[in-house]
């Protein structure tokens, strides 16, 4: 086996591992642009899992406006939109009696 034929894989994977970090680097920047809004999720387009735990993916909300759902928004627009914050929906939840 020549250099060739050794090198060629490993620069390949060196460069695939390069992409995905410079991908996740990018993926963090744009999260902290961002934050969580509660409560103005439309049925199915939630981003991740509730708060009440009773599922983990996205696009499993039930209902509209549910205060334990939420999606990402960009920073300082979650009030104006009529949303809650995290402390806001766990009261909420806490209120409805964890439900």
């Amino acid at each position: 086996m020549n250099h060739r034929q050794l090198l060629s894989p490993a620069l390949a994977s060196l460069l695939t591992v390069g992409a995905i970090q410079a991908a996740h680097a990018a993926e963090e920047g744009a999260a902290k642009d961002k934050e969580k809004c509660f409560g103005i999720v439309k049925a199915g387009q939630n981003s991740c899992a509730n708060l009440s735990g009773t599922h983990s993916c996205a696009g499993e909300a039930k209902s509209d406006n549910s205060p334990v759902e939420w999606k990402l928004v960009a920073k300082g627009t979650c009030a104006k939109l009529g949303g809650l914050s995290l402390e806001q929906a766990k009261a909420a939840l806490a209120q409805a009696g964890g439900k």
